[in-house]
Parts: C-alpha cells; sequence; structure tokens
C-alpha cells in the first residue's frame, strides 16, 4: 500500500457549476473517483425553501439532470465510483432520481445515501435549553424551516467498504467526499489524526473546483484558457499528501500560488480548522512546484476533534425583493441613487396608508460607482450605472407594490434611465440560517443500500480546540524603515477571500517569502479595520502561516449577516480580497527595484 495512489477528480464546486467538468475529468482516463461538492449554507436554504414547496424536491437536481444523466454509463463502464453530497435535505429523493435514470439507460447500479443528517426533531429540545447562534448569539427562532449536522467523512467509507457504486449523502462538511474515499482506500483509523488532516486538506483544495486550477487567482492574466479550463485531479498517498493536477491539455494553470489562494478560502484559524473527523493545522503546510502540471502539498497536522457536530439551521424571516434600473449620462451615480430614494420613499407612503407597516430593511447600491469600496471609490464620475435597490417586508404583497413602482422611474425622474430588460421582480422568501453546536452522540449517521441499513459509530476523543497562535515573522532588520515608497498590496501579495455566515476571510500570500513580514508589520488588524470600517462591525484576527509565508485575517460581522440574509450584492465576500489589495503599503526602495512590473513579481 505504501506506493498506492489514489486518483480523484473535482467534478464539480458548487450547485450550478459547469456541466464539462465531469465529462473532462472521464475523458481523461486518470481518475479512480469523481467527487461533487454542491453545499453551502445558502444551498442549504435554498433546498430547504425547494422542499417545503414540493416533498420530493430538495436535492441538486443539476447533478441528476445535467450530470448523471450524461456521464453515468462511461463512469460505471470504466470502473469510475461517484462520492457526491448532491442529496441536500433530500437525499433519498436524489437517490430514486438517480435510479430512474440508471433503470433507463439499463444499467445495474449500488447507490448509498447517507442520512441522519436532518436534526429538526432536535430543535424544540435545543430552543427550551436555550441554544443561541453560535456567531451572532441570537436565539433560534420559534419556526424552523430545517436543520442539519455537517457530517464527516466515517458515513461515505463506510458506504465504499459495503461496495457502493456511488454514495448520496446529505449535509457533510465540504472536504468530507474526498477524505471518506481516502479512508476506505487506506484503510485509515479514524484516530490517524495527521493523515485525516491531509486526506481533509485534499478534500478542501479539491471542492471548489477549477479554483484549484487557476481559477480566480490574483494574477488571473496568467492563466490561459478559460473556456477550456481543467478541472482539478487529486493524486493521494497514503502518508496524506497529495499532488495536483488536471487533464492534459486543459485550460487553467497549475500553481503554487493559486493552490495556496485555495488553502486559505474560507478558514478561519489555520492552526485549529475544526472538522467532524479532525481538528487540522495547516500552519506548516508545504506547497511546491513540481513542473507545470504539479502541484505538491504535505505536512499538514491533526489532533482529535471535538465532541460537537455544527448545526446550521434554516427559516424563513418574511420576504425580499431587489429592484434594479440603469441610469446613463453625466452624474449617473449621484441620479441613480436619487432614484432609488424616491422609489422608497414612494412605496414607504402606499404601505403606510394601506396599513402594511414599513419595510424591515432596506439598502441602495450603485454599481459602477464602487458603492462596496465606500471610501475608497474611485468612480464617483461615472456616467453609466446600475442602480440596485433592496427591501425586506413582512408580507409579500407589500413586495409586489415595491415592484410595480419601478418602472415609473423611466419616465418621471432621471435623465437617462432605462431598464436592465429583465421585467418586473418578484418577491422571494427570505430563508435565514442559525448555526450552533451539538453534541454528536444525539445524532446517528445511518447508510441505508441495497434495502440495508448500517449505524455508523462516530468517535467522541474529547478533543478541544486549541487556543489562537498569535505570534507572527520577525520583520528583517533591513526592512525596519520602510517608508520610501507606497505601492498596492497587490505588487507584495496574492489574495483570496471567503465565508463563514457573517463572517468573512482573506488569505494573503507574500509573493517573496522575505515580504511577509513587511506585510505583517504594516497590514495589522487596525489597519484592516480602518479600511474596511465601512463593511466590518465587528472585530478582526489575524493568523500566521510560515510554511506558505501567509497571513490569515479573519473579519467578523462584516457581510451584512451573510448569505441570504445580505442585502449586499457581494453576500460571500468574493471581492474583499480584492478591495484588500489596494490598500497602500510603503515598502523600502530595494523592494520596490525588485517588483518594478507586476510580471516579474508574480514569477
Amino acid at each position: 500500500m505504501k506506493n498506492k495512489i489514489v486518483r480523484i477528480g473535482g467534478a464539480a464546486g458548487f450547485w450550478g457549476d459547469s456541466m464539462l467538468g465531469a465529462p473532462q475529468l472521464l475523458q481523461s482516463g486518470g481518475i479512480d473517483y469523481l467527487v461533487f461538492d454542491y453545499l453551502a449554507e445558502t444551498t442549504m436554504a435554498i433546498l430547504a425553501s425547494a422542499r417545503e414547496k414540493r416533498s420530493d424536491m430538495g436535492y441538486a437536481t443539476d447533478f441528476i439532470d445535467i450530470v448523471m444523466n450524461a456521464v453515468l454509463k462511461d463512469a460505471i463502464s470504466k470502473g469510475v465510483r461517484i462520492v457526491s453530497n448532491a442529496g441536500g435535505v433530500n437525499p433519498h429523493g436524489c437517490a430514486r432520481a438517480l435510479m430512474e435514470i440508471a433503470h433507463t439507460q439499463g444499467i445495474t447500479l449500488r447507490i448509498a445515501v447517507i442520512d441522519g443528517d436532518d436534526v429538526t426533531h432536535l430543535i424544540p429540545q435545543a430552543q427550551s435549553e436555550g441554544v443561541r447562534d453560535m456567531f451572532s448569539g441570537e436565539e433560534l427562532p420559534p419556526k424552523i424551516l430545517s436543520a442539519h449536522a455537517y457530517f464527516g467523512a466515517l458515513p461515505i467509507a463506510r458506504a465504499l467498504d459495503e461496495g457502493a457504486q456511488i454514495v448520496i449523502t446529505g449535509r457533510c462538511v465540504d472536504s468530507a467526499t474526498t477524505l471518506g474515499v481516502l479512508l476506505h482506500e487506506f484503510g485509515w483509523a479514524p484516530s490517524d489524526y495527521a493523515r485525516l488532516a491531509g486526506g481533509s486538506l485534499a478534500g478542501h483544495i479539491v471542492e471548489c473546483g477549477c479554483q484549484a486550477t487557476g481559477g480566480l487567482h490574483t494574477d488571473w492574466e496568467v492563466v490561459p484558457d478559460w473556456p477550456n479550463i481543467g478541472y482539478p485531479i487529486l493524486l493521494c498517498y497514503e502518508d496524506g499528501s497529495f499532488i495536483v493536477t488536471k487533464p492534459a491539455g486543459t485550460g487553467g494553470r497549475i500553481l503554487r500560488q493559486a493552490v495556496a489562494e485555495q488553502l486559505l478560502y474560507e478558514i478561519g484559524d489555520p492552526g485549529a480548522y475544526v472538522l467532524p473527523d479532525v481538528i487540522c493545522d495547516f500552519r506548516d503546510v508545504r506547497v511546491e512546484q513540481i513542473d507545470d502540471l504539479h502541484v505538491r502539498v504535505s505536512g499538514a497536522r491533526g489532533i482529535p476533534p471535538t465532541d460537537h457536530y455544527k448545526i446550521t439551521a434554516t427559516t424563513v424571516d418574511g420576504f425580499r425583493c431587489v429592484g434594479s434600473l440603469i441610469i446613463i449620462g453625466i452624474d449617473a451615480a449621484a441620479k441613480a441613487r436619487r432614484t432609488a430614494e424616491a422609489i422608497l420613499e414612494r412605496t414607504r407612503r402606499i404601505l403606510i396608508t394601506r396599513g402594511m407597516g414599513d419595510y424591515t430593511a432596506t439598502r441602495i447600491e450603485v454599481i459602477g460607482a464602487e458603492t462596496i469600496y465606500g471610501p475608497h471609490s474611485r468612480t464617483r464620475d461615472c456616467r453609466e450605472v446600475l442602480m440596485r435597490v433592496v427591501v425586506d417586508h413582512p408580507d409579500r404583497e407589500a413586495l409586489r407594490i415595491f415592484a410595480r413602482e419601478i418602472a415609473p422611474a423611466g419616465t418621471s425622474w432621471s435623465p437617462g434611465t432605462t431598464t436592465p430588460g429583465s421585467g418586473r421582480p418578484s418577491p422571494s422568501p427570505l430563508v435565514k440560517t442559525f448555526s450552533f453546536m451539538l453534541d454528536k452522540r444525539r445524532v446517528q449517521p445511518r447508510v441505508q443500500i441495497d434495502g440495508h441499513r448500517f449505524d455508523v459509530k462516530v468517535p467522541t476523543p474529547g478533543g478541544s480546540i486549541p487556543k489562537p497562535d498569535t505570534s507572527g515573522p520577525i520583520l528583517s532588520s533591513r526592512y525596519e524603515v520602510a517608508t520610501d515608497v507606497e505601492v498596492p498590496l497587490i505588487r507584495l501579495a496574492w489574495a483570496r477571500s471567503g465565508d463563514k455566515g457573517n463572517l468573512s476571510n482573506i488569505g494573503v500570500i507574500a509573493r517573496r517569502p522575505e515580504w511577509l513580514s513587511l506585510i505583517w508589520n504594516q497590514v495589522t488588524p487596525e489597519v484592516v479595520q480602518q479600511y474596511f470600517s465601512h463593511l466590518v462591525l465587528g472585530g478582526i484576527e489575524r493568523f500566521y502561516l510560515p510554511g506558505i509565508a501567509a497571513i490569515n485575517y479573519l473579519l467578523y460581522a462584516a457581510l451584512d449577516g451573510g448569505g441570504t440574509a445580505s442585502m449586499r450584492m457581494d453576500p460571500l465576500g468574493k471581492g474583499m480580497a480584492q478591495i484588500l489589495l489596494d490598500l497602500p503599503v510603503r515598502i523600502p526602495r530595494s523592494v520596490a527595484a525588485q517588483i518594478a512590473s507586476r510580471s516579474n513579481s508574480a514569477l
């Protein structure tokens, strides 16, 4: 087993990813498994709402209708096994739909379904115990639409041990689809924490599809052939290390810095990345460029996990409607804001007159005027913008009134007003999420295959989350005076950002390891707090990753509630890193000479 390599293709990074991933990976001929990650917290909220309307829905329909319908026969004929969390809030419904396709195509198929993650029935007890949201501290609302535990990889491994060709799960952590495969293939023990951490990191790198192969890379211009971008392939080894590659002849690019960006994506403390199977320590992980098509990742460490699952619950909190107009001409931004304010004032009067009450929340954004940049905007004099106005209200009919009163702006107020051609907006349920912790012993993962059901025993080793390490790099004496030249942070670093509920993280990687101390010394939590003061309402923490010469910033109360709760045009914090990369940093002239051009600094 020492020389064994397990080849895993990451075919989907979210619900809505391209239909090309699975066929491309199967045609490469270089994989043993396909893994699909469809579930984000926002996705779970959408799926819960879909199941509320139709009891047979609640799973990622793309997985069935678009992907499996096209590639199932090819995958089975090649002996490629499939693991997917497309089951969402209805994994058995997803399996039934897949079995119908297999029957139609004349395929005999062994499908395993993992369930038990639905803990909605435990909510009343949690409410009586005073359980609160782990981020906001809010009480759980009286009416819960759904509640699901984030399972780990052990149920997936058991399903594969039982001979499943396809495993469909409900909610599990994103990396579990990969770690489950590796537990099965290598026979790792649940207490082999270093290997579990390495396998979890492999899953973390591949879970977002092409983000591991050049997608979203800071230096986007060096990544070729976006239309044909390659989906990632992991070559996994028994010691927990792995190599990232992609199918030959595809677009994208396998870069150390792009893989390092993905390592930092959507994590908090890199010394305590908490998962159901292991608490991972990524601080000393090494990411090495082997050649143009291979990057090696190694060095993850792990400690025992806690005895709790993270639970995410969803609730419907009224309705939301989003209206938009195009405004063209001189002073377009000012005209757009006045138009939005007029729409709100007019509709408020109508609602109050009809006894329907005011909006519970409103937001105006002017896209094209860099609203999200706040005081750092450089485009206040732009001449074409998109006005975006968002409103919440407990009554759907109130939002229908709002929707009707947007179009009249085209003939009543600002010159240069037109529509984006999308028609009248429709109100939709406002689904919000709440997260809390629940003892693992109160939840029972199960595997069902061929009419048999197996309970999966999950260890409770009593692990605890270590205290954060606040140490950082020591500033080199040659950089003590850094006041000569001012450059944007992008000249010194790559960066990527993401979300965890209402938290945003920004991972920053020094383009040269020796520059990290410069960044640490100047891009302090206080500086970042001030820079994002128009967006971030909570505090900011930062963490040091010496293995990849990086810093991870964790921004609290940064996303206006985050996910479906947020009214912002960037509810998931995808643009936060791009904003930070514009931050001015003072550097010595010696460093400025080394980064005379961005193209040189990217080498």
